[in-house]
């Protein structure tokens, strides 16, 4: 029998991305300049359509009828297709969990050990593994512990979270963004701003619930899956995966709550977690409570919501309370915080004879109310948060002390792709000067890294700005005012 297919494009895939920083081209049939024999392209496309039309099927089940439960699910996730569609999905320079297994490594193979992987599936065989315990620090400082997973657990919940996706994509509500297809966190932003424009919002609740990942009561995340899947084979894989532990100190850690942060799953089931917990809920308290305008953005565990008036605000604060609690949650008392904010909040305070309207943190920007300079209209003033700004300069200070001793070109196109990825987030209108602040910042520092690569080197400044005109671009926005980006998406 000639080579798999499936294997011949996963090693080509290997090839493409095989170097650090190196992403495999987008279109197919580029990359090493050789052309795909058509046999290959043909079985590949016939695998990703039936993937497609099963998915589609689930996708239109699923709205026909709200309240069907599905009860014949893992067909869907052992069929082989799928299992494909989901490795290549999957990350190739991702660390390894407990198995030492990499992506390049079980691509050699990939046939086989699809095969046997679908086949430990059909017959309940599979076994999910602890995850390694990693951390990754946060811009407050603090660690945020992830759980690094085995890459066939990896490859099994992401197959499961497409076919799941199929199902929940038509439930969740509108206002929920975060780790959902189609959505990013710049959609949620834009959403926000909008919101704050446009509706008679005063008042604005900044929420943060306490170590929400690791508060999840499962037995209620389980009654929740209970009402989309009736699929008791998937019930028993979501659970595996729950009750698999954790890896630290050579010792395997289990948990009775809380899902592991690191997999495929942990992001759907979070979002599910919260659709039954908290918006359904906030829908129905809108619609039966609320007399002024309310809206309301969430991403993931982080959400903001805004007020006309400060009586319905404090009501929903504190039955918001009472409402987690019933599911195990609790609004973090030192980072949840409703405050006066919107077009009348600086004039309002200065009647009262009080300061400045307060700020609020979210996604990655400081939020502040602000005066148009053309017009004195009233907008949104978005800026990079300062810890989030240091946290990334001390990231690339690290790194430069790393790569002192690599060329300057390899050094300066690794700054670039920094230096991009920072603007391409956070490049909106008005935050121009945090831009240019991150630019020559990062500037200084690759001119303190060449310092120290020998005693004589001393690189004067107008040398680091040809580097810098070379290597690294001016600011830019990447994404336009929110108000003209929604107008052209909807």
């Amino acid at each position: 029998m000639g080579e798999n297919p499936r294997a011949r494009e996963a090693q080509q895939e290997n090839n493409r991305t095989g170097m650090p920083n190196h992403p495999a081209e987008a279109v197919e049939g580029r990359g090493d300049g050789r052309r795909e024999p058509a046999e290959d392209r043909t079985l590949r496309m016939q695998g990703r359509d039936g993937v497609d039309q099963a998915l589609a099927w689930v996708r239109q089940a699923a709205v026909r009828d709200k309240g069907l439960r599905f009860t014949g699910l893992l067909h869907h996730i052992y069929n082989v297709d799928m299992l494909w569609e989901a490795f290549i999905a999957l990350k190739r320079d991702a660390a390894p969990g407990v198995d030492g297994q990499t992506w390049q490594g079980y691509a050699v193979d990939l046939e086989a050990n699809l095969q046997d992987l679908s086949a430990r599936l059909r017959r309940g065989a599979y076994r999910a593994k602890p995850g390694r315990r990693a951390y990754i620090p946060k811009a407050d400082g603090k660690q945020r512990p992830l759980g690094v997973i085995a890459l066939e657990d990896k490859l099994v919940q992401r197959a499961t979270t497409l076919v799941l996706n199929a199902i929940y994509e038509t439930d969740f509500l509108g206002f929920s963004y975060g780790f959902r297809p189609g959505r990013s966190q710049h959609n949620a932003l834009d959403a926000l701003y909008v919101g704050l424009l446009t509706k008679k919002v005063n008042w604005v609740l900044d929420a943060d619930i306490r170590g929400f990942f690791d508060a999840i009561d499962r037995e209620w995340l389980m009654k929740f899956v209970e009402h989309r899947i009736g699929d008791r084979r998937i019930h028993r894989l979501i659970l595996k995966w729950l009750n698999a532990g954790v890896l630290e100190d050579g010792e395997v850690r289990y948990a009775d709550t809380g899902t592991v942060q690191g997999g495929s799953i942990s992001p759907l089931l979070a979002n599910i977690y919260l659709h039954y917990a908290f918006d359904l809920w906030v829908q129905q308290w809108q619609n039966r409570e609320a007399k002024g305008d309310m809206i309301v953005v969430r991403y993931a565990d982080d959400f903001v919501l805004g007020f006309q008036h400060k009586h319905e605000a404090e009501r929903f604060l504190s039955a918001l309370k009472e409402r987690f609690a019933t599911f195990g949650l609790e609004l973090h008392p030192e980072k949840t915080r409703l405050i006066e904010f919107g077009q009348f909040a600086r004039k309002n305070r200065a009647a009262r004879g009080e300061g400045k309207p307060e700020t609020f943190n979210f996604l990655g920007f400081t939020h502040s109310c602000h005066t148009k300079r053309s017009n004195g209209m009233f907008t949104v003033l978005r800026q990079t948060i300062p810890k989030r700004l240091t946290a990334k300069l001390s990231e690339v200070k690290e790194e430069l002390r790393k790569r002192m001793h690599e060329p300057i070109p390899s050094v300066g196109k690794w700054l670039k792709s920094v230096v991009t990825g920072h603007f391409n987030y956070y490049g909106v209108p008005m935050n121009r000067q945090a831009l240019w602040c991150f630019r020559s910042t990062v500037i200084k520092l690759w001119q303190h890294a060449l310092k120290r690569r020998s005693q004589k080197a001393n690189p004067t400044w107008e040398r680091m700005a040809r580097l810098a005109n070379r290597f690294l671009p001016l600011p830019y926005n990447a994404h336009s005012y929110p108000l003209r980006r929604l107008g052209v998406i909807t």
